[in-house]
C-alpha cells in the first residue's frame, strides 16, 4: 500500500522526545484516535486450547492443526490465515516434542523475518512508521541485556534453521532490541496476558505518566483511544509502565527498559507520591531509615515473588504474599501500593485456587485505594471491577456484583468506544 497517514494524526519530532504523535484535529475523551492490525502477532503458549492463534478470539470448540494437535483455529479460514506463521513451528513442534521451547520473543521474531521475506509495500501497521525504522536503543543496552539478544538469538538458530533465511547478525541484533523496545502485551479484559505483537504507527506515541491516551486490543487490532480532550496539536501520549508506583520507582523502570525519564506533571510534583507511600499510622511513627529499608525490601520481594512464579506452587507463592505482607504491615497502610502489589498477588493466586472467599477479600482491599492512585480512567480499575463482578456472581452477592459491574461499565462503555463522556 501507498503511504497514505492515518486521518487525524501525524507524526512529528517532540523536542526532547524524539519522534512522536500528534492530533491535527481535537479529540473528545472516549473517541478512537487511530487503530492498527498488528504487523505480527504470537499467541502464549499457555492459551493454546483455549483462543484462536490467528484472530486470538476465545471460545470454545477451537479446531486444532491436524499435524501438531498444538494450534488451535475458530475455523478452516483462520487456520489457512495463520499457516505462512504456523508452518514456521509446526513441524518443529512435532520434531522437537518437549523440548520445543523457544521464549514467545524468539516465536515473534521468527514471524517478522518470515513477513519481512514475502513483503512488498508498505503495510497496513506502518501507515506513518516502518517496522525497521523503529527504535533500538543498540548503544544504551547493558550487558545483561546484551546477553539476552544473543541467548533469543541462538533459540532463533537452534528452532527456526530449517524454515527460515536469517539476516546476518548485527541484523539480528538490530531486530531483536527493536522487538524489546517497542513490542506489545496483548492482553484481554482482565489484563490477562495473551500473547505479544508489534504495532509500529502505535510504537510511536510517547510515554507520560498522565496519559491521554490508552491502548486496547480488539483481537490482534490494537485502537489507541483518548481518555482525556486531545486540543489540535497536542501530543498523544500514552503509558507504558503500570502508574501505581511513586514516582522514583516509575522513572527507574523506564530507564531500565526504555533508556529514558519522563518529566511529565506528575513526575515533577510527585502529587500521588505521599498517598502511594502511606504510613501506619503508630503513636511514634516509623523512623525515616525504617521506611527507606522497607521500600528496599518491598522492591526486592516484588522482584522475587516475579521470578518466584515459574518455580513455586500457587501453595507457596501465597506464602510468600502473605509473609510479605505481614513484614511490611508493620510500617505500611494497607492503602500502600508495595501493600496493594502483594494484595493483588495473592487475589490472583486465589482465584487460580479457587479460593474465592480469599480472592474477594483482597480484591475488596485493593479497589478503592485503585481508584484513587490510578488515573480516572484506568484499565488496572477496570479490570478490578469486572474481577469483583465476577466473584460476587459465583459466591451468590447479587447486589454486590450489579454495583461492581455498573461502575465496570461506566470505564467499559469509554474504552470500547461505546460512548463518549459528556
Amino acid at each position: 500500500m501507498k503511504h497514505e497517514g492515518i486521518d487525524g494524526i501525524e507524526s512529528f519530532e517532540s523536542p526532547g522526545k524524539g519522534r512522536g504523535l500528534r492530533a491535527t484535529r481535537p479529540y473528545r475523551i472516549g473517541e478512537l484516535l487511530f487503530s492498527c492490525p498488528a504487523y505480527s502477532h504470537v499467541l502464549s503458549v499457555s492459551e493454546r486450547g483455549y483462543i484462536c492463534e490467528h484472530c486470538f478470539t476465545r471460545k470454545e470448540g477451537l479446531a486444532k492443526c491436524g499435524k501438531c494437535k498444538k494450534a488451535f483455529y475458530c475455523n478452516v479460514e483462520c487456520q489457512r490465515g495463520d499457516w505462512a506463521m504456523h508452518k514456521l513451528e509446526c513441524s518443529a513442534m512435532c520434531a522437537f516434542g518437549e523440548n520445543w521451547c523457544p521464549s514467545e520473543t524468539v516465536r515473534l521474531v521468527a514471524r517478522i523475518i518470515a513477513t519481512l521475506k514475502v513483503q512488498k509495500d508498505r503495510s497496513a501497521s506502518e501507515k506513518l512508521l516502518l517496522l525497521k525504522d523503529m527504535e533500538a536503543n543498540l548503544d544504551k543496552l547493558d550487558n545483561e541485556k546484551r546477553e539476552m539478544n544473543e541467548a533469543d538469538i541462538a533459540g532463533l538458530h537452534h528452532f527456526y534453521s530449517k524454515h527460515l533465511d536469517f539476516p546476518d547478525h548485527q541484523a539480528l541484533l538490530t531486530l531483536f532490541a527493536q522487538v524489546n523496545c517497542n513490542g506489545f502485551t496483548v492482553e484481554d479484559e482482565e489484563l490477562s496476558h495473551l500473547g505479544s505483537a508489534v504495532f509500529p504507527d502505535v510504537a510511536l506515541m510517547n510515554h507520560s505518566c498522565c496519559p491521554n491516551a490508552i491502548v486496547t486490543y480488539r483481537g490482534t487490532l490494537a485502537e489507541v483511544r483518548a481518555v482525556q480532550d486531545v486540543g489540535q496539536g497536542d501530543e498523544i501520549y500514552t503509558s507504558y509502565i503500570d502508574l501505581l508506583y511513586p514516582t522514583e520507582d516509575r522513572i527507574e523502570r523506564l530507564r531500565d527498559s526504555y533508556y529514558f525519564s519522563c518529566g511529565c506533571r506528575e513526575c515533577k510534583t510527585k502529587s500521588k507520591d505521599k498517598a502511594k507511600m502511606k504510613l501506619r499510622k503508630l503513636s511514634d511513627g516509623p523512623r525515616p531509615q525504617e521506611v527507606r529499608e522497607m521500600v528496599r525490601y518491598a522492591r526486592t520481594i516484588i522482584d522475587d515473588f516475579r521470578r518466584a512464579k515459574h518455580e513455586k506452587t500457587p501453595a507457596e507463592l501465597l506464602e510468600m504474599c502473605e509473609l510479605s505482607m505481614d513484614k511490611m504491615g508493620a510500617v505500611f497502610d494497607d492503602a500502600n501500593v508495595y501493600m496493594l502489589h502483594m494484595m493483588y498477588q495473592a487475589m490472583g493466586v486465589c482465584l487460580f485456587m479457587e479460593d474465592y472467599d480469599s480472592a474477594l477479600s483482597y480484591g475488596e482491599k485493593v479497589i478503592k485505594p485503585f481508584s484513587q492512585l490510578y488515573p480516572a480512567y484506568s484499565l488496572n480499575v477496570a479490570s478490578m471491577y469486572l474481577k469483583l463482578g465476577r466473584l460476587y456472581v459465583a459466591l451468590g452477592h447479587p447486589s454486590a456484583a450489579s454495583t461492581a459491574l455498573k461502575r465496570l461499565w461506566t470505564l467499559w462503555r469509554l474504552f470500547m468506544g461505546r460512548t463518549t463522556v459528556t
